[in-house]
């Protein structure tokens, strides 16, 4: 619907090319924006607070682009309504006041685009207040102040809303943003990673919160607190160091975790890189980055018929939604145009496109326990990982951060229900069974090493089964190594990547092998058998069960089963994204006492399986 504007041999200027876009979505938000009101409704699902809450979400999520493009000296002519919402929003004695604020508040999440406006356009915004004005906004806003919140992220809206005070010369605070920034150094984790809040998870939020924000902070407050700007910033070059991995050079990043309804939020953190001047890739390099994950969004169908964002991943999908998603959540995405913040004349904007950096095979990111992958040069890029687990159980937390393997193209499914094994989203998962068709993978690991070869994981889906599993990156495949120790018989399903299941796709089925060739990538996983040996099937899911593709997949598959005792499972797995390409040759396998040994390529890996 809006991928047109953004091509890369047009003859407009890149920046005019995404101020179109972003004005082109504004225009579809504005057929459900009446004059005068403080919200906007994008529809009739709900989350976990009030529909007069998810209005007020909705509408100030719009701002996150919008106020980038004031702040620029932009003309917008939907800027009038958002003015007016803010004023009656702000306004105890009007009906479409946003409200006191309680603990846990989601309006306490929605404050801090109003820092980052006031930042951005000081007295331009502030000009365009009244003196009461201006005090309901900053009587509203300070609700946050003393606020209670979940420990975790959430911490940077109230040092937003301080920054905001500050740049716009309101009363401010800045005790509040020591003591927030205090809390959250608990969670920095080293070489640039943090969780989100002690023993949470390292997912997206660490980019296109953590790092955004605080780069936002190091590049507004860099006069008023310099150690502290200096420090975020060279967190943020550690980090985008490993975080440039997740995306592939054909433009999509790799999905994982929690919030992934924020669709083109996972480019954010090389919007605040450009905004901040970060020097740790090349501003053509970076600006490559975001307008290829851009365009690549653009193509997918993620708006509704009447242009507004729905919720869901490469398409509707309410499956995939968290409790904390309303329908106006998604428009979070628009974090990503804080570029348009950045003047025509700005060196990302004057560079060209520029392809990724020259990238490894492997890279390990110990701090995240990850190995993030990339093959057919770079155009597909996945992720191993192990022993993350979000402890809130959100929908799906399992098939969100669980999973040995995440792509950048094929994805992940999710569970349908708790029996059968079609619905059991058993793609790049180990699942076991007594027999009674409900399965249970792997959940909470006790133990995680992350080597450079490899990543081991202990885990226990019951009291009696002990599961010890190396992933192990080999050229063109990956290799999975499971010892299983356990006090009952069990039934084992083993999946690889998902791939749509259509008639054009072609099934290679033989007794220990499946090969899965389908529209949008090839599929193949090999049992390798070590000790026990496992038979070869496909899997097919209900449609919608994946986050990338409405259709049914199809998932290669190995079973077997197991009576009490040890056993060794060993096998392979690709994706091929690209029909030209073809299978590496599998690597050669000797199991002992104390190692396993790996040779593919004259490259030789040993690791130790005591």
């Amino acid at each position: 619907m809006y991928s047109d504007s953004l091509a890369p041999d047009s003859a407009i200027p890149q920046r005019q090319q995404v101020v179109n876009c972003l004005n082109a979505m504004l225009a579809s938000v504005d057929t459900c924006f009446n004059d005068g009101d403080s919200g906007i409704s994008f529809g009739q699902t709900c989350a976990h607070y009030s529909r007069h809450i998810a209005e007020m979400e909705g509408l100030s999520r719009i701002l996150w682009g919008l106020f980038p493009l004031m702040a620029s000296g932009e003309n917008c002519p939907y800027w009038p309504k958002y003015l007016t919402a803010i004023r009656h929003g702000t306004d105890a004695s009007h009906s479409g006041y946003w409200g006191e604020t309680g603990p846990y508040d989601q309006r306490l999440v929605e404050m801090a685009v109003y820092g980052l406006g006031l930042a951005l356009m000081r007295n331009q915004l502030t000009d365009q207040l009244t003196e009461k004005e201006k005090h309901n906004l900053h009587q509203w806003l300070d609700q946050i102040s003393a606020a209670e919140m979940p420990d975790s992220n959430w911490n940077y809206f109230a040092i937003l809303v301080q920054v905001g005070f500050k740049q716009a010369g309101l009363p401010y605070d800045p005790e509040i943003i020591n003591a927030r920034f205090n809390k959250m150094e608990a969670y920095y984790l080293g070489d640039g990673w943090y969780s989100d809040g002690l023993g949470r998870p390292k997912d997206y939020y660490i980019s296109m919160a953590f790092h955004y924000y605080g780069l936002i902070y190091a590049t507004l407050m860099a006069q008023e607190d310099p150690q502290r700007a200096l420090t975020l910033r060279d967190r943020a070059s550690r980090f985008a160091r490993d975080f440039v991995y997740m995306f592939s050079s054909e433009g999509p990043a790799i999905p994982f975790g929690r919030s992934l309804t924020y669709r083109f939020a996972e480019s954010a953190f090389w919007s605040a890189a450009a905004f901040a001047g970060l020097d740790v890739l090349s501003p053509g390099e970076m600006k490559g980055i975001v307008m290829r994950h851009l365009r690549w969004w653009l193509k997918q169908p993620i708006f509704d018929r009447d242009g507004i964002l729905t919720i869901g991943y490469a398409y509707p999908n309410l499956i995939m939604a968290e409790d904390y998603n309303s329908p106006g959540s998604p428009y979070w995405a628009f974090k990503l145009f804080l570029i348009l913040a950045l003047p025509e004349t700005h060196p990302f904007w004057q560079a060209p496109e520029a392809a990724l950096p020259p990238l490894l095979p492997r890279r390990r990111v110990t701090q995240a326990s990850q190995i993030l992958c990339h093959e057919e040069d770079s155009a597909h890029a996945y992720m191993l990982t192990s022993g993350q687990l979000e402890l809130n159980n959100y929908v799906n937390t399992e098939a969100k951060y669980t999973k040995f393997a995440y792509s950048s193209h094929l994805g992940f499914t999710l569970e349908r229900g708790r029996f059968g094994l079609k619905h059991a989203a058993c793609d790049s998962m180990l699942l076991l069974s007594e027999g009674d068709n409900y399965y249970r993978g792997r959940r909470e690991c006790t133990e995680v090493i992350t080597a450079e070869d490899a990543i081991f994981s202990r885990w226990a889906p019951w009291a009696n089964v002990n599961i010890a599993t190396w992933l192990i990156p080999c050229d063109g495949w990956h290799i999975r190594v499971h010892r299983i120790e356990t006090g009952r018989p069990l039934e084992t399903v083993e999946g690889g990547f998902a791939v749509i299941q259509g008639p054009q796709t072609i099934e290679q089925i033989q007794r220990r092998r499946c090969r899965l060739a389908a529209a949008n990538g090839t599929s193949v996983i090999v049992d390798i058998g070590l000790e026990v040996q496992r038979t070869a099937d496909k899997v097919i899911t209900p449609p919608n069960s994946s986050i990338m593709f409405a259709e049914c997949a199809a998932i290669p598959v190995l079973a077997g089963r197991l009576e009490p005792g040890t056993h060794w499972l060993c096998c392979a797995v690709t994706a091929l994204i690209h029909p030209e390409t073809h299978e590496a040759p599998l690597p050669e396998f000797t199991l002992s006492g104390d190692g396993l040994r790996l040779l593919q390529h004259q490259r030789e890996i040993t690791l130790s399986i005591r």
